[in-house]
């Protein structure tokens, strides 16, 4: 469990910081703090792992925070988070191990959290996907359930959502939707396809003993590797 302190003068910033880390089952928000003076009693009495730290506050910013801390003392991480790009430099200067502009990103957020368990030495499961996702192409949107989408198909760093008449494409890499998907839903069928099973509508075998899945409108083909994993799923 990674134990977070939220600093930030605004009120709604907390909550919805808490909002977005509550998508995270291994991080643990210990307390929130409204200023650098609040921030500096709570860290000595609550010893957090990571510090989600803003930088402009009334009576002393995020950086006068870190300066008066006790040199030598036990040190969390740090991440800014800001409305305001100018102070990039200093946080890295900081050593602060990631710098968030607001509002605050779902991806960016998690990547930064990742990092900061990774350092810490602490296990970070990425967190799964919600049961709708958000998906917007362009000036397209969707809200669309998971259980709706039947194939993802990698194209580069993106990857493109299959849905009723909607193809859309998601800023995500295929690798990272499938370390958020349910393995018993969602299949890794080959290098750029996965699929959901729910909307496998047969499953043939070829001479070669190559296994193709057979979906509306749609065949993908089961690399060899992964045929296995697939017969077992399946109990063919």
């Amino acid at each position: 469990m990674m134990r977070v302190l939220i600093v930030d003068d605004e009120r709604l910033a907390r909550a919805e910081l808490r909002r977005l880390l509550a998508a995270h089952p291994y991080v643990q928000v210990v307390g929130e703090a409204a200023s650098a003076a609040e921030a500096a009693g709570q860290l000595a009495a609550l010893r957090p792992d990571l510090l989600l730290l803003d930088v402009q506050m009334p009576g002393g910013s995020g950086f006068d925070l870190l300066a008066a801390l006790e040199p030598g003392g036990d040190m969390p991480e740090v991440i800014f988070t800001t409305a305001y790009d100018q102070y990039a430099l200093q946080a890295f200067d900081a050593n602060a191990l990631d710098y968030l502009l607001k509002p605050i990103q779902p991806q960016r957020l998690a990547s930064a959290l990742e990092r900061a368990a990774a350092r810490l030495g602490a296990a970070a499961p990425p967190a799964a996907l919600p049961r709708k996702l958000f998906i917007r192409d362009g000036e397209r949107c969707w809200f669309v359930p998971l259980d709706d989408i039947a194939l993802f198909e990698s194209e580069g760093n993106y990857t493109r959502a299959y849905f009723r008449d909607a193809r859309p494409l998601l800023a995500r890499s295929l690798l990272q939707l499938e370390q958020r998907l349910d393995p018993h839903q969602f299949f890794r069928a080959s290098r750029r396809h996965i699929v959901n099973l729910a909307h496998v509508r047969t499953i043939r075998q070829g001479n070669d003993g190559a296994l193709e899945l057979q979906l509306d409108h749609m065949a993908i083909d089961v690399s060899r590797r992964r045929a296995a994993t697939l017969k077992h799923l399946t109990d063919l």
